[in-house]
């Protein structure tokens, strides 16, 4: 308490901002996420998506850690932890797929809740 009583009063508030501003600092990190994406589309009407489960363990069976792969519409989606995971993965679904599927990559950014 001694040292409260020494620092200034006029100082007071910028000390406050100071210590909010480095918590921010040390929080906003694990507020923010980065995910890499990878969407799986058919280029015609009246294909359909490949199974997602064989793309998991044709991935897996490459080393490649996935995250999760979800349908979505016409669409599959594969999240990665790494922009790494993602690229490896592009080239063996490209490799894997026969023509007539587009696989595309996007990044984005997801807020985690503190709950």
């Amino acid at each position: 308490m001694k040292l409260l009583q020494a620092i200034p009063k006029r100082w007071l508030p910028w000390l406050i901002a100071g210590v909010f501003a480095l918590i921010a600092i040390g929080i906003a990190p694990t507020l923010m996420r980065h995910e890499t994406v990878v969407q799986i589309r058919v280029s015609h009407a009246g294909a359909t998506l490949p199974d997602g489960f064989y793309l998991y363990q044709q991935l897996s069976a490459q080393g490649i850690r996935i995250k999760s792969i979800t349908p979505a519409g016409d669409a599959l989606i594969i999240h990665f932890d790494s922009e790494e995971q993602s690229l490896a993965a592009q080239k063996v679904l490209r490799r894997l797929l026969p023509q007539g599927f587009i696989v595309a990559q996007h990044e984005q950014s997801q807020r985690l809740s503190l709950a």
